[in-house]
C-alpha cells in the first residue's frame, strides 16, 4: 500500500455583561417551542483498525467522509491510517495510507469543493519532526492527489484550518513555536490551487496564543474570527478579527465568561456565534457593530460543567449547532440547534462525546443537503451519525 507520502501532521500541536456589549436590536430574543428528540439515524463509523480518531469530516458536496486514526502497538510503534467512509452506511470505503512507525496523521477537514486535507507528522528522531500536508481532490478519488505547502517555517506549527465548504478560500491558524516572539499567524489559502494570502500577525499573544483559539472564517469579508481571552474564571473573552486581505488584526471585548470554546460565522448576515467556558452560555454577535447578547443553555443553571463546546453553522437552513459534552437536558451529551436570533429550534440527545482528555476537540460535521451530520463518539474510535 502506498503511504500518504505527501502528507504531514502537526499532531504535536494537536496533542496538546461589560456583560453585554450593548444588546443589538437586530437580535430580539423571543420564546419559541422546540422539539427534543434522539438522533434520527443510528449510523456509527468505526475506525478500521480500532484506533483513536484524530480528526474527521464529511463532504457536503458528495457522499463520503474522511478520518485519521492511530493506536500504539505492543512494540511501541504507532499504527496510523487515513480512511474514507460512506456517509449513508458508515462503512469504510478505502484506506488511503497506513504506517506502523512513529508517524501519524491528522485529518484537518474537507475544504473548498470536496477537497480532503490531511497532515502527516514524520518523526525523524526525538524533537526532530518533519511535517508535510497533502490533499485528496476530490475526496471521491480515495487517494492522495497532491501537496499543500503553506508558508510555514520551523517557528510556526499549523494548528487549524477553517472547514468552509463550497467556497474558494479557507482560513489557516499557525502557532508560534519559537519560544521568543510568540506571535501566531493567520492567513487564507485556496487549498486546491495551493495559493496563499498575506499573513496577519496576531500581536495579542496573551489572549490568542496561550491556548490555540477556536476560529471561523467569514467568506464575505475575508476575515478570520478568533475566540480568545486569558481564561481566568469570570473574565470576559476577546474576539479577534484578522483581515486576510490586508493582513491586519484587531479585537474587541466579548460577552459571556471565560475561554471561548467554539465559534461559527454566518457570513451572509455577518453574525458570529460562540460558546464560553464558565457560564454555559451561547453568544450571538453582530460583527458589524461588535454588539451581541447571550442565551443560557437549557436547564444548565449557568453551571460550568454544562458549558458548550464546538459551534457549527448550516448556511442552507440558517441555523447554528452547539455541542454540549455534558448534557443538561438528558444523560450523555446533547446538540442544540439555534436560529440566528438565538431562539432554540431543536435539542438532539442520545450522544456521548467529550472534550476531556481527548487529543482532538469534539467536532460536529454537517451535510446540509441531506440534513445529516456526524459527531465524535460513543467511543474514541467511533463517530455517531444523526439527522436534523
Amino acid at each position: 500500500m502506498k503511504p500518504f507520502a505527501t502528507l504531514s501532521s502537526s499532531t504535536l500541536v494537536h496533542r496538546l455583561g461589560i456583560v453585554l456589549l450593548g444588546i443589538s436590536s437586530i437580535f430580539p430574543f423571543s420564546a419559541n417551542a422546540q422539539s427534543v428528540e434522539p438522533p434520527a439515524n443510528s449510523i456509527i463509523v468505526n475506525a478500521k483498525f480500532g484506533g483513536e480518531i484524530f480528526g474527521f469530516d464529511i463532504d457536503q458536496n458528495g457522499t463520503e467522509g474522511i478520518l485519521s486514526e492511530a493506536q500504539t502497538l505492543s512494540n511501541g510503534n504507532v499504527l496510523a491510517a487515513v480512511e474514507t467512509f460512506d456517509q449513508k452506511t458508515g462503512k469504510i470505503i478505502a484506506v488511503l495510507a497506513k504506517t506502523e512507525t512513529q508517524d501519524d496523521f491528522v485529518t484537518l477537514g474537507v475544504v473548498g469543493t470536496s477537497v480532503g486535507l490531511v497532515e502527516r507528522e514524520h518523526v525523524i528522531q526525538i524533537l526532530d519532526v518533519q511535517r508535510t500536508f497533502g490533499v485528496v481532490n476530490p475526496l471521491s478519488t480515495n487517494k492522495a492527489t497532491g501537496k499543500w505547502t503553506p508558508p510555514l517555517g520551523k517557528t510556526h506549527l499549523l494548528n487549524q484550518v477553517s472547514r468552509n465548504q463550497g467556497t474558494t478560500n479557507n482560513a489557516v491558524f499557525a502557532i508560534d513555536n519559537s519560544g521568543k516572539t510568540f506571535v501566531p499567524w493567520v492567513f487564507s489559502s485556496n487549498v486546491a490551487a495551493n495559493t496563499f494570502g498575506p499573513i496577519a500577525k496576531i500581536t495579542d499573544s496573551f489572549n490568542f496564543g496561550s491556548v490555540p483559539p477556536p476560529m471561523a472564517y467569514n467568506t464575505v469579508t475575508n476575515e478570520a474570527i478568533l475566540g480568545g481571552g486569558d481564561g481566568c474564571f469570570g473574565c470576559l473573552p476577546e474576539i479577534g478579527v484578522a483581515d486576510l486581505t490586508k493582513g491586519t488584526f484587531s479585537e474587541f471585548t466579548g460577552i459571556g465568561f471565560g475561554f471561548i470554546n467554539g465559534v461559527a460565522v454566518d457570513s451572509a448576515d455577518n453574525i458570529a456565534c460562540t460558546t464560553t467556558e464558565d457560564d454555559a452560555s451561547v453568544e450571538f454577535y453582530d460583527l458589524a457593530t461588535q454588539t451581541g447578547f447571550t442565551v443560557i443553555l437549557p436547564n444548565s443553571g449557568e453551571q460550568q460543567i454544562f458549558s458548550g463546546a464546538d459551534v457549527e453553522y448550516d448556511s442552507v437552513h440558517k441555523v447554528f449547532f452547539v455541542a454540549q459534552p455534558v448534557s443538561s437536558s438528558s444523560s450523555g451529551s446533547s446538540i442544540y440547534i439555534y436560529d440566528r436570533k438565538g431562539v432554540l429550534q431543536k435539542t438532539l440527545n442520545g450522544f456521548n462525546f467529550s472534550n476531556a482528555s481527548t487529543v482532538i476537540p469534539v467536532h460536529i460535521a454537517l451535510n446540509p443537503s441531506t440534513r445529516t451530520g456526524f459527531v465524535d463518539g460513543p467511543s474514541t474510535g467511533e463517530m455517531q451519525g444523526f439527522s436534523y
